[in-house]
């Protein structure tokens, strides 16, 4: 990195400052260590930021994209890829803690942390005890860019073998758009009419984006 003083070089920034001064290139530059033969590891940063749409489209990247750019191989492809899956498991509250769901925001700070960015649509269940406390989360249905398929049954045997007493459904929107369509309106009152019978009660359905979410019990699209 001969272009930049080595006091403000992002590593030697980070110590002298803290991690919270540096720019989003130079903390993917300190995560990459190092460049390539014909330039540094800042140059290399602007040029994975550049081509992922920045930090946000890097949550969003898979391995093949990441080694279409010059200077990024299997390796740091990985590296890269690791480093926002550690970030974003930073973010989910540690399973041990049960946390107990009182409201759509309680549940959408655990969804929307772990499913926001994920590139295609998935579909699954919180899955919560009698007092409302989280079990685990299932997911039952991974999809295309714009669509998933889940059956109620699938639903209610992954409750059922839980021990579950309520369910909230959930499913992300890789658009970024969290708002319901009228298919997943009318899955939802499906899967409520079939909880009913099985005795599981059908608490909400979240759909989750990168940057918010949708109750649609907060709605009132829950029940036909």
């Amino acid at each position: 990195m001969k272009t930049v003083a080595p006091h403000d070089r992002p590593r030697e920034k980070l110590e002298r400052a803290g991690a919270s001064v540096l720019g989003d290139n130079e903390l993917l530059a300190v995560v990459l260590g190092h460049g390539g033969s014909a330039t540094d590891a800042l140059a290399l940063a602007n040029a994975v930021l550049s081509a992922v749409g920045g930090l946000h489209g890097l949550a969003r990247a898979t391995p093949d994209e990441l080694r279409r750019i010059p200077g990024i191989g299997a390796a740091r492809a990985s590296q890269l890829i690791a480093a926002v899956e550690a970030g974003r498991r930073t973010l989910v509250r540690p399973r041990r803690e049960r946390p107990q769901i009182r409201t759509a925001i309680d549940a959408a700070q655990i969804l929307v942390a772990e499913f926001g960015t994920r590139p295609v649509e998935q579909f699954g269940v919180l899955m919560l005890d009698s007092r409302h406390r989280v079990i685990r989360t299932a997911l039952l249905s991974i999809g295309t860019v714009d669509a998933s398929i889940v059956h109620p049954r699938e639903v209610f045997r992954a409750a059922a073998a839980a021990g579950a007493a309520a369910v909230i459904l959930f499913h992300n929107h890789p658009s970024g758009d969290p708002a319901p369509s009228g298919d997943d309106v009318e899955l939802t009152r499906r899967i409520v009419r079939a909880g009913e019978l099985m005795g599981i009660t059908v608490i909400d359905h979240i759909i989750v984006a990168e940057n918010g979410y949708h109750s649609l019990r907060e709605r009132g699209n829950l029940n036909a």
